[in-house]
């Protein structure tokens, strides 16, 4: 059982991510890790898990690997159970495990449709169902972070299923937010552009062989990815930011501004006169 935390969003608290073993997941976990925080990985790669939690351990972390698939609610159940027997508590919850999909969505089978939403929406959703009465419970206040993507806030070709699994989860976190913050407990949605991360062959290599694009997943043109490529470190580093401030909204690139500005002017435009 830790001691009771002080003011501090890391120090002395527990931080749960799932995709935990690589790409962003680690990132933010030796983000934290290096605030004072224990860490509890969760992932379904048992092999990369086992092998991020030796890192962290081995910089002198408290880490505990949770095999764990976020699409099965009871496996999720399974991780906050767990959490609670090593640790005492959960404070910091990073809903963060996803896939990729790639592909125009009339060519799409109904089974990409529900393997995409089961990973990127239900993923999250069980999440919050393991773990926001927990945090709830303990009256320690805390935070989620929910991961989605700037293909959560602006559609875009070759990534339809995945902008309908993100903008969920979008959706989702502003609703949260505005329901547990009065409360004391933080929500944070992470809409990140490109990061130099594995998903790709990592969402490529997981997918069942009976799916689209199970040993080789189209990239979509460069066109419809615009933006540069920046490293999971500095997406960690936006995430303790926006966790220290409290931010619903944690984004990475500059980029982004201007899509959204776009999407919000042709909103806006909709009320115009001779328009409305």
């Amino acid at each position: 059982m830790l001691a009771r935390p002080s003011m501090d969003p890391f120090k002395e608290r527990v931080a749960v991510i799932t995709g935990g073993a690589g790409g962003i997941g680690m990132a933010m976990a030796r983000a934290f890790a290096a605030r004072g925080a224990a860490l509890v990985l969760a992932d379904l790669d048992e092999a990369a898990l086992a092998t991020s939690v030796a890192e962290l351990q081995g910089s002198g972390a408290r880490a505990l690997g949770v095999p764990t698939d976020v699409t099965r609610p009871e496996s999720v159940q399974g991780l906050a159970a767990a959490t609670v027997k090593a640790f005492g508590a959960a404070h910091i919850v990073c809903n963060n495990a996803g896939v990729a999909t790639f592909g125009e969505m009339h060519g799409a089978s109904h089974r990409d449709w529900v393997f995409t939403m089961n990973v990127n929406f239900w993923g999250v959703v069980y999440g919050l169902e393991a773990f926001v009465p927990i945090l709830l419970e303990q009256g320690q206040g805390g935070h989620i972070v929910n991961t989605a993507s700037m293909a959560g806030l602006v559609g875009m070709r070759w990534l339809g299923i995945y902008c309908a699994s993100k903008f969920a989860v979008v959706g989702a976190t502003e609703a949260l937010h505005r329901e547990l913050t009065p409360l004391g407990i933080g929500v944070s949605v992470l809409c990140p552009m490109i990061v130099d991360t594995a998903i790709n062959e990592n969402s490529a290599r997981m997918r069942p062989r009976d799916l689209r694009n199970a040993t080789e997943m189209p990239i979509p043109p460069a066109s419809s990815m615009a933006g540069g490529v920046i490293a999971a470190p500095e997406v960690a580093r936006r995430v303790v930011r926006g966790i220290e401030r409290g931010d619903l909204y944690i984004l990475t690139h500059p980029e982004q501004r201007e899509f959204l500005r776009r999407r919000a002017a042709k909103l806006d435009g909709m009320f115009e006169e001779g328009v409305w």
